[in-house]
């Protein structure tokens, strides 16, 4: 089995070797270590990366992404049709993004949710602030368009570390 070092991985998934260190302490992919403690992955990590990428791009929290990629063989690299397996789950996940889109691109010239505050342009969909009761921020904006990334999604940042280490 061909083992790529860490920094062949993050040139041709376009990750950095920090996010391919958070990935294997997600348990997204595993490495093996050289005697030298340097990781080695298997050349089936890039389109796991590939999978984590997309899924993230449809909204998948991190955790949700451990769960499918339990779900795929461990003995050969998966096939087309186990990630269309997969991804065929997505599809109503991203039918609801593509109408909250939708409805946000058509009001984008008349209104942000009605959490703008401004009681002249806001009048008619919002008479008397009486949006205000329904708590702070866009309101009237769809959930999906106003929800925070989950837990597992926040930035990651680079890990300091010392110089010329390739691990």
């Amino acid at each position: 089995m061909e083992l790529l070092a860490i920094g062949e991985v993050a040139a041709r998934s376009g990750l950095a070797p920090s996010a391919l260190r958070h990935y294997e302490a997600e348990g997204l992919v595993t490495a093996e270590r050289t005697a030298g403690g340097a990781r080695r992955y298997p050349r089936s990590v890039l389109r796991r990366l590939a999978f984590v990428r997309a899924a993230q791009n449809v909204g998948l929290s991190l955790p949700e992404i451990r769960e499918a990629l339990a779900s795929l063989p461990d003995g050969r690299t998966p096939s087309a049709r186990d990630w269309e397996r997969l991804s065929r789950d997505w599809r109503d996940r991203l039918d609801a993004q593509i109408a909250a889109l939708v409805q946000l691109r058509d009001g984008l010239s008349s209104c942000i949710g009605c959490g703008c505050l401004s009681l002249t342009s806001c009048g008619l969909s919002n008479p008397g602030d009486v949006a205000r009761a329904e708590g702070p921020g866009a309101r009237r904006l769809s959930p999906l368009l106003r929800r925070l990334p989950p837990a597992g999604r926040a930035a990651v940042p680079a890990a300091p570390r010392a110089a010329g280490s390739g691990t």
